[in-house]
């Protein structure tokens, strides 16, 4: 049987390749950690992969704006390429670092069918400094979004110093009224943060923590799923685990939020091409 193949990308400065292609494998992908230059030479075909996944960490060290210069590099490098990833119907995620990549290079938003244009930004946290928590997120159940199919709470953790999503009000309320804004930072029942901090980590507009071009098929964010792929990883897990032991279950029976999200892109690509 044909597996999905998810291609993470690695680099100068990135640093969450690993668990991303761990978070697939789980999902049941195919994972291949492939360094930018080897797209760039053309060693690596980016057509022979269904999943673009930009991980977290600090590319080229963010020395002129995160995700700058790696955006660059793929437009300059890549961008026909990538275009052409997009329209054959495969998808594309980005994870902090890699959502503020997307972001600069014009994938997202995506609206009227743009995908070369800069219409939003992520910029330095209200806080002023760099915030590393777990966040409650709630999620827009009309969403094209394929990697939310059926969610309606997550939580994941943040580490960022440049989180805050920005940009001018009728954007917003494009991305709104096209059910595009898929997560928002939250309280623990869903309830909308309301930019209370540290509910919301950064200041963002609306509390929006990721969004989606109008196909739902290229998907940005600022939390990492990656970082909640076993149940010990979420820091009330000890909670949870007697809770559900008291009912009869086990956490070890469930899978987490986390790989959940990459298990929809693994189910979308098995359903869309195989």
């Amino acid at each position: 049987m044909k597996k999905v193949n998810a291609l993470i990308l690695t680099g100068f400065g990135l640093n969450c390749d690993n668990e991303t292609a761990l978070a697939f494998e789980l999902a049941g992908a195919n994972s291949h950690r492939i360094h930018i230059n080897s797209l760039i030479s053309g060693n690596t075909h980016l057509e022979d992969f269904h999943i673009l996944a930009l991980g977290g960490g600090f590319s080229w060290g963010d020395d002129h704006g995160a995700g700058v210069i790696q955006a660059l590099k793929l437009k300059n490098h890549l961008g026909e390429k990538l275009l052409s990833f997009v329209a054959n119907g495969k998808l594309v995620i980005g994870i902090c670092n890699g959502f503020q990549t997307l972001v600069n290079l014009g994938l997202l938003p995506g609206l009227n069918n743009d995908y070369t244009t800069r219409s939003i930004s992520v910029t330095y946290n209200d806080c002023g400094n760099f915030r590393d928590q777990w966040v409650h997120l709630a999620a827009d159940k009309q969403s094209p979004c394929v990697f939310t199919k059926d969610m309606d709470l997550a939580d994941f953790p943040v580490r960022h110093g440049e989180g805050k999503f920005i940009a001018d009000q009728d954007i917003v309320n494009q991305l709104i009224a096209n059910n595009q804004v898929v997560f928002r930072y939250a309280d623990k029942e869903g309830n909308p943060a309301n930019s209370a901090f540290p509910l919301n980590p950064n200041g963002s507009v609306d509390d929006i923590a990721g969004i989606c071009d109008p196909t739902g098929r290229i998907f940005g964010l600022m939390p990492h799923p990656e970082a909640y792929n076993h149940y010990t990883n979420h820091p009330d897990w000890t909670r949870q685990k007697e809770t559900l032991k008291r009912q009869g279950k086990s956490l070890n029976d469930t899978m987490t939020i986390g790989i959940k999200l990459f298990k929809n892109a693994v189910d979308y690509i098995e359903s869309s091409f195989f």
